[in-house]
């Protein structure tokens, strides 16, 4: 914050008036200096309005300390939750100063956080280009971008055989008479712009993202076509007529379509479109022009699943271990994904999660043939209504193969009219994934030719649903000659399977055990299921409690390491009052953490556990409760800290902490934001010999030659877009970096070995360096297109965790290179690596 205090000039003007306004000026000044000195935010702000509204010479002067009162004025307000008044103050200073980037981005940040995504992307875009050297609001707009424009628009606009298909059916469409058109769920405009080259009269298309909308505008215009083509910022179901379009369309396209083809709202968005905004169907053998009557494009989908054996899978949506480091995970905790979970909750949650099944690490084994799930008639509104309210259908499909049951793989083929058509399939080259629907709660996994998968198919809630997945066995006897059955066929087979599976899933427990079900992100269930990570760390901490207390070997809870029964030995016969003062362990990673646990293992230590939710918490408790610890020896952190934004702090106010758990790599492959300030925080909580885990991380990269990475960053000029202008504007929205990649399937050339990028040492910071050359050999002749990259995580210098193993619940980065390079074997490339804040840059040196 500057010192000085600027003189009001004088202008052109004099005279008492000109004289009483530079006092005026002088007053509010010193006024404004003394607030801020009192740290009074709020009115040195309005005094400083004041001043720039009666002296907008000043500008320049007092500019430094007018965004230094705003930013700590708006905290304040943010504080208070005056949100109002918050934006009120942004928007006064950007009258004041339009062009300031940091003002434009600090604006982004509050309205980001706010979840006012679409205006946040402005603001972080216009920052951007009024600086482009501006780091920070570069990495804001690239994380924001990712919200804005899903990564799946340039793999789509990518996809000529998509494209060419749909334009295709369009246009045989309008050539038979559909003329009037909608688009639901426009984008970036396509198909829409595909109707009126094809010669349709009047063509609408609503899309309800801000940015899409205003990308789509841009479009259109760029294509000549802004007053063909009337653009609605609106959902489907808010059009009126004729308040937004005059009259029924004799045409809908669509591809408001995910992965489990209803995820989207289609079946909605079509029974609403038929009711309010398309010409009534054609009956079957009436003939007459397609313009007195109404269609959609796709016309119908038929869905296909198939079950698989795939770890990958298994290892992200089940727990697979009784024993993690030694302690024990009790029968009565049931870990779930979201996905397995969907069924049991009131939100509605997407049953399903999605993979690129072609590209899965690994890969996966069919244990069934392809069989058909559902069909569904786009053009029949009847039927479409009567999605929502059948009753489940109940399928039975006999197992090929024998394996592990691990997941339902779902795809779909959209009939868009009779001639085409579009497959999701996995044996398909396709810009689609595929949906997954987890296996889960069954006594036994393994099935054999002879078995039948049994499940029930529904579509509710906007969701392809499939429930109750069990197993039929042939001791059972099943009917061998029925390969396939459907609904009342399998009713009195459905019966019994359900008792088979009932006897197979009872148990013995104890009548009082508590039951805990724990929904984990499908990235904490890999890493509960990664050993070695959980044996990395006790080793770690082992050894730094041995050294802060050589004379004590750890030795209170280690006996229940080789207890037989993973149940670690009571300690209640240990005195309080002989005890000796605990080792304070503090573990801040981000979400469900059993580090916790494991350090209370090593002796006597007092560790505290930072995670939020409460289910979280109570399953925490039921470990502990499992593996006997004495109460109360696991705390949770945040109910000792009164300002939650504040968690590193002192475990008490005289005692320091021994070992601090950070999270440094967010499971996208990442840098997580603001870690080096949490370690300069940390480093103050320890106590001597302390240590904070990880110690260093080392930054490791490649140079490949990947076209899949390209395709998926940004649209290759037009060709692929059959000739329409669209990638100069959806490629404003691409960012340099590619996260959550599986480098072992990644689709690419390496022409170099990896090498050491950057290193980031959180307890000896002057170790670390900003900005650096590495010098990388070529080994293979290619185009350079991309340099992913991962972490080797150091908790000392011996016990490494590698971010790229096949056990890692982390996945991986790439920088994508705007141009690619061409290089020759022998050659060497320079790169530049530059780290700021959480955010590293990787540039070529030309």
């Amino acid at each position: 914050m500057p010192n000085s205090r600027p003189r009001p000039r004088r202008g052109a003007r004099s005279g008492a008036g000109a004289a009483g306004r530079d006092e005026l000026v002088s007053r509010s000044l010193r006024s404004a200096e003394h607030c801020l000195s009192a740290q009074d935010f709020g009115t040195a702000y309005a005094h400083y309005l004041l001043v720039l509204s009666l002296a907008p010479e000043l500008k320049d002067d007092v500019k430094e300390t007018f965004q230094y009162t705003l930013f700590r004025w708006a905290e304040e307000l943010d504080a208070l939750s005056r949100t109002q008044d918050l934006l009120g103050c942004y928007e006064q200073a950007l009258e004041l100063f339009p062009d300031d980037e940091v003002i434009c981005n600090s604006m982004g940040e509050h309205l980001f956080r706010m979840g006012f995504r679409d205006e946040a992307a402005g603001y972080f875009h216009k920052a951007v280009k009024l600086n482009p050297d501006f780091n920070d609001a570069k990495e804001n707009f690239y994380r924001v971008a990712n919200w804005l424009v899903e990564r799946w628009h340039f793999i789509m606009l990518n996809d000529t055989k998509r494209n060419t298909i749909y334009n295709a059916a369009i246009q045989n469409a309008v050539c038979l008479g559909s003329k009037s058109v909608l688009d639901i769920g426009a984008g970036t405009g396509i198909l829409s712009m595909f109707a009126k080259k094809a010669g349709a009269h009047s063509v609408y298309a609503c899309e309800l993202s801000k940015t899409m909308y205003e990308l789509a505008c841009d479009v259109v215009a760029a294509n000549k076509m802004e007053a063909g083509i009337k653009l609605l910022h609106m959902k489907s179901f808010d059009i009126e007529i004729p308040k937004h379009i005059p009259e029924r369309v004799s045409l809908v396209v669509t591809e408001t379509v995910d992965a489990g083809l209803f995820g989207e709202g289609i079946v909605e968005s079509l029974i609403h479109a038929w009711e309010h905004l398309l010409l009534q169907p054609k009956t079957r053998g009436e003939n007459g022009n397609c313009e007195k009557y109404g269609k959609v494009i796709p016309a119908s989908a038929v869905i296909f699943g198939m079950a698989v054996e795939c770890a990958e899978i298994r290892r992200h949506h089940r727990v697979g271990t009784k024993d993690v480091a030694g302690i024990c995970l009790p029968a009565n905790v049931k870990f779930q994904s979201p996905a397995c979970s969907s069924v049991d909750t009131e939100e509605t949650v997407e049953p399903y999660t999605t993979e690129k099944m072609s590209r899965v690490p690994g890969g996966y084994l069919a244990l069934t043939e392809c069989f058909e799930i559902m069909t569904v008639d786009f053009n029949n509104l009847q039927e479409l209504k009567s999605l929502a309210t059948k009753k489940p259908d109940k399928i039975g499909i006999p197992v090929v193969k024998e394996g592990i049951l691990d997941a339902v793989v779902v795809w779909f083929v959209l009939q868009l009219d009779d001639e085409h058509s579009l497959s999701t399939s996995p044996s398909e080259e396709t810009c689609w994934e595929q949906a997954i629907y987890p296996v889960h709660d069954l006594a036994d996994y393994w099935i054999k030719p002879g078995d039948h998968v049994m499940m029930e198919v529904s579509c509710q809630d906007c969701y392809l649903r499939i429930q109750n997945i069990s197993v039929f066995g042939s001791e059972c006897e099943v009917d061998a000659g029925k390969n396939f059955t459907k609904d009342k066929d399998l009713l009195s087979l459905g019966s019994e399977a359900e008792l088979c599976s009932a006897l197979a899933n009872l148990q013995t427990s104890k009548p009082d055990a508590v039951e805990q079900t724990c929904i984990l992100e499908s990235t904490e269930i890999a890493l509960l299921n990664n050993n070695l990570y959980h044996e990395g760390f006790k080793m770690a901490m082992r050894k730094v409690l041995s050294s802060l207390a050589p004379e004590k070997l750890c030795q209170a809870m280690d006996t229940h390491c080789q207890n037989n029964e993973l149940s670690c030995g009571s300690r209640e016969n240990v005195s309080e009052e002989n005890s000796p003062e605990p080792f304070y362990v503090l573990d801040v990673s981000e979400g469900f953490s059993i580090l916790p646990i494991i350090a209370g293992t090593l002796g006597q230590v007092k560790p505290y556990s930072s995670v939020e939710k409460d289910q979280h918490r109570i399953t925490l408790d039921l470990i502990s409760e499992a593996n006997h610890f004495p109460k109360e020896t696991l705390e949770f952190w945040l109910r000792h800290v009164e300002d939650e934004s504040a968690v590193l702090q002192r475990p008490k106010s005289d005692k320091l902490w021994s070992i601090i758990i950070l999270d440094v790599i967010e499971p996208s492959g990442l840098i997580q934001q603001e870690i080096m300030e949490k370690a300069a925080i940390s480093r103050c909580l320890l106590q001597s010999g302390g240590k904070i885990f990880p110690q260093y991380v080392l930054m490791f990269g490649l140079l490949v030659e990947s076209q899949t990475l390209v395709e998926e960053s940004a649209v290759q000029g037009t060709e692929r877009t059959l000739g329409l202008n669209i990638a100069p504007f959806i490629n404003q929205f691409q960012v340099p970096i590619r996260v959550f990649l599986d480098l072992s399937s990644l689709s690419c050339v390496p022409l170099s070995k990896p090498v050491e990028l950057l290193r980031l040492d959180l307890m000896t910071p002057y170790l670390n360096t900003s900005n650096r050359e590495v010098k990388v050999h070529i080994c293979k002749s290619g185009q350079v297109t991309a340099i992913p990259f991962w972490y080797h995580m150091y908790l000392d210098d011996e016990i490494r965790l590698d971010t790229s193993s096949e056990a890692s619940h982390w996945k991986q980065a790439a920088v994508v290179l705007d141009n690619p390079i061409q290089v020759e074997m022998g050659e060497e490339l320079v790169l530049n690596v530059q780290h700021h804040k959480s955010n590293v840059s990787i540039t070529v040196k030309q």
